[in-house]
């Protein structure tokens, strides 16, 4: 299953949620925090001693043409598992990936979230190709690869020349319906507000376009207002102004790594004006805004927007 949807909208919690009340076991790996393919296959089968202690599964450790290095935190119990920095990252692989097949059957099926997905490319030159290779032979391991970078995803699951072309059942997670969100947000802040919760929820929807996690992000502060500073005037705007100052120093650093072509399409879109005027070539325009999409600022739906409304905020407020 290939899940894709930009960062925050809650696709991990979803299929956390979705894989525990399923009954079966399962590891997850995030492949943002991997920098090779030894370590990729030392964190997955750190987290199948999680499921199966050692002794249960030494013998199929024997079949390892590698064999890696195991050592258990007398503190937390946690086993660390390492192989050799000179190693050949492709044979671990194919190795671990083994011994997981080896240990499930096909009536008891393990799963596999790979969440950030898209980062199989930085990790290593064609290791997409590698790992559909023993994915497609595979009959014991039911995967979900997650991904918050649409376009790359997209690349990677509709694109022809890729590996993993029309691999798996394709699910994008749409946003939250407006009318249970709205809700949802009604119901809490109803303690704090009795008499305009409804309106105070409507605009935290409007601000954030029902982004999941700014949503929760703006409703949590407005609530922490009404509870501390009650007699403030107006709690949305002074819950926004909040956040943007808290991580004022964050947006100075983002903004001080773009180039002026970045900051200038970020500052357009901030301030809702169009980018076709003239001041940069249409190709231009649109290499960047590719560019910042991959980046994480600026997400798509029906327009180019930029994903945090915050951000947007501090870029309209002036740098």
């Amino acid at each position: 299953m290939r899940n894709e949807k930009p960062r925050r909208f809650g696709k991990s919690s979803v299929v956390a949620k979705a894989v525990k009340q399923s009954g079966r076991e399962y590891i997850t790996l995030n492949l943002q925090k991997v920098t090779s393919v030894s370590e990729m296959s030392a964190k997955l089968l750190r987290e199948f001693f999680r499921i199966h202690p050692l002794e249960r599964v030494r013998h199929l450790i024997t079949h390892f043409r590698i064999i890696p290095t195991i050592s258990t935190n007398p503190l937390t119990g946690m086993m660390d598992v390492s192989f050799q920095p000179d190693a050949d990252g492709t044979v671990i692989m194919e190795d671990v990936f083994t011994l997981m097949e080896n240990a499930y059957t096909e009536n008891n099926r393990l799963i596999v979230v790979l969440d950030e997905f898209q980062e199989i490319r930085d990790i290593a030159p064609k290791l997409d190709k590698q790992l559909r290779s023993i994915m497609q032979e595979q009959k014991h391991i039911n995967y979900i690869l997650l991904g918050s970078q649409e376009s790359m995803m997209t690349d990677i699951f509709e694109n022809k020349k890729s590996p993993f072309y029309h691999f798996g059942e394709l699910m994008r997670l749409s946003k939250l319906p407006r009318d249970d969100f709205h809700r949802y947000l009604s119901e809490r802040l109803a303690h704090c507000f009795p008499n305009n919760s409804d309106i105070l929820s409507d605009r935290i929807l409007d601000y954030t376009n029902c982004h999941p996690y700014y949503s929760q992000q703006l409703a949590s502060v407005v609530w922490q207002i009404g509870i501390l500073q009650p007699d403030v005037e107006d709690p949305f705007v002074e819950a926004i102004e909040h956040i943007v100052m808290s991580h004022g120093l964050d947006y100075e650093r983002l903004w001080m790594n773009l180039n002026r072509t970045n900051k200038w399409i970020l500052q357009r879109l901030a301030s809702g004006q169009p980018l076709q005027t003239g001041y940069y070539p249409t190709s231009t325009v649109y290499s960047a805004l590719k560019r910042l999409q991959k980046d994480g600022y600026v997400i798509y739906s029906d327009r180019y927007e930029i994903e945090d409304p915050f951000y947007r905020q501090w870029i309209r407020k002036g740098v």
